[in-house]
């Protein structure tokens, strides 16, 4: 079983052997639009998952080959491919503002997440957190990622329960 990267801490539960989309894997799908179900997920060989991890996908070239691929796999394995899902042209992690669902999920973590704090990290690590914090969502790994992104205290307590 390999243990590939790039993953962040909060994922290493359940990134070995790849047994969960990790959240590379997931923006890249929301970034050449298709739906993967963690059911499909989990009918791929782990080459192919690790395939899907280590890919490339920046370029208009690279997300259509891995959009194609993954079309190709879950139309073996399920008989027809993946959905669609629409691509936003302007996504939230490239922007500058702090998305609503964020700010509110901080502030129930007792976290404050000013601009420049949100500025300063990457636009994975911006997925991440728009993805933990999105409204339903049962935010478990938020705070350790607020944690792991230095944006909230590293002490071992645990954050406010939500």
């Amino acid at each position: 079983m390999t243990t590939p990267g790039p993953f962040f801490q909060f994922e290493a539960d359940f990134v070995l052997g790849l047994r969960c989309i990790p959240m590379s894997v997931r923006r890249k799908l929301d970034d050449c639009g298709v739906k993967l179900k963690l059911e499909h997920w989990h009918r791929l060989a782990e080459s192919e998952r690790q395939w899907l991890v280590d890919q490339p996908c920046e370029s208009d070239r690279e997300r259509q080959a891995y959009r194609e691929q993954l079309r190709t796999w879950t139309q073996r394995d399920w008989g027809e491919p993946a959905k669609d899902l629409p691509i936003d042209p302007q996504p939230a992690w490239l922007r500058s503002e702090i998305p609503e669902a964020v700010q509110t999920a901080c502030h129930v973590l007792l976290v404050h997440l000013n601009p420049a704090d949100w500025q300063a990290l990457d636009p994975l690590q911006r997925f991440a957190l728009i993805k933990l914090a999105r409204p339903g969502h049962e935010h478990r790994n938020l705070y350790p990622a607020l944690q792991e992104f230095g944006l909230a205290d590293r002490s071992p307590e645990s954050p406010p329960d939500v």
